[in-house]
């Protein structure tokens, strides 16, 4: 009798752009994941909180169009795969495979995502994990790039005039970020969700199931 194959995981090393002290994530999935089974993983492994509008990138051979996929919107000029029916193994075919990920189209957030791996599932270990990464995720509403290196600035420099109004900012923003330490992340430290769950929470919210 024929054994069974081992389920293959992708690992993905996730990027924060443009940002000058290096802020990424390590973290292997499921390949039976599909993007928004990503989207989620990839949130809830930097650090964000799902508030805003996501979608993933891809350049076209011809390099003048993108595969757009996230959460499609009637309003756009292009057209957006829904990221629950596509699945992550008919885009990241291959290891060295780049996309684009953009979180809240307001402040800009970009991330390059690089599947390093396709491997062997380990036996007994749960997938998603996040195995690496550096530095605290941004908080969420800073004003992208810009306003975070700003806002690092200020939390510097106890003396600067906006200093103890950015500290209230962050302790009524989100308790999570308040004493906010910009070097801190523990890859273990993380939780994952159900992304089954997170869309229908989504979904009812939004009222467009």
């Amino acid at each position: 009798m024929a054994s069974r194959q081992a389920p293959m995981v992708h690992q993905y090393k996730i990027s924060l752009r443009d940002i000058s002290s290096a802020i990424w994530r390590r973290i292997q999935v499921p390949e039976s994941y599909t993007f928004w089974d990503l989207h989620v993983a990839i949130q809830d492994s930097m650090g964000w909180l799902d508030y805003h509008l996501h979608a993933f990138r891809f350049p076209e051979a011809d390099g003048k169009r993108a595969i757009e996929i996230g959460i499609p919107d009637e309003e756009s000029n292009h057209p957006i795969l829904p990221g629950w029916e596509v699945s992550i193994a008919d885009y990241f075919i291959r290891p060295g495979v780049v996309a684009l990920y953009e979180y809240d189209f307001g402040d800009g957030w970009e991330h390059e995502i690089v599947l390093e791996g396709v491997l062997l599932s380990e036996p007994k270990q749960k997938y998603p994990r996040c195995i690496a990464g550096e530095r605290a995720c941004p908080p969420e509403d800073c004003g992208g790039v810009p306003g975070y290196e700003h806002l690092l600035e200020v939390l510097r420099q106890p003396k600067h005039p906006e200093h103890a109004e950015s500290v209230d900012w962050l302790k009524g923003h989100a308790k999570s970020y308040q004493p906010f330490n910009p070097e801190h992340f523990d890859a273990h430290g993380v939780r994952f969700s159900n992304p089954k769950k997170r869309w229908a929470k989504a979904f009812a919210e939004r009222g467009d199931r």
